[in-house]
């Protein structure tokens, strides 16, 4: 029962995240990125394991589908150079600095292994790309 409320809780932090993006006009995807590495930080935070298949039903297909009808593929072609750039950007910066961070915080941890674990943390995903094309969009009209 612990998993259930931990999901529903996660399931309302982001829908509370998501308004508050909105508000302030920030795209939501970087409110998640923080608030998820200031709930990493809080020290006792309960340590809960999610089977991978129960993430994936509950977390990433119902973001992909919402990035899927909320993105226009005529902004992807006016806009692929920003979009492109911006996600190869924050992939490559989140993979050098979460890579040497580690390295500092764990010496013994192979190289291949830090770089593995800043590219499993990095932020670039469809809503992360929708988010940028929303804000592209509404700074041209």
């Amino acid at each position: 029962m612990k998993v259930f409320e931990v999901v529903i809780a996660l399931l309302l932090g982001g829908a509370a995240l998501a308004a508050l993006a909105r508000r302030f006009g920030a795209p939501y995807p970087a409110l998640v990125a923080f608030a998820g590495a200031a709930l990493a930080l809080v020290p006792g935070a309960p340590t809960i394991v999610l089977d991978p298949e129960l993430a994936l039903a509950l977390f990433v297909a119902p973001v992909l589908v919402d990035a899927a009808f909320d993105s226009s593929p005529r902004d992807l072609r006016v806009n692929w150079r920003a979009v492109t750039s911006l996600a190869l950007g924050a992939v490559a910066l989140t993979i050098a600095i979460v890579a040497v961070v580690v390295r500092q915080l764990v010496p013994d941890m192979p190289w291949a292994a830090a770089v593995a674990l800043g590219a499993i943390v990095a932020p670039p995903d469809a809503a992360a790309a929708t988010a940028v094309l929303k804000q592209l969009r509404e700074n041209q009209n």
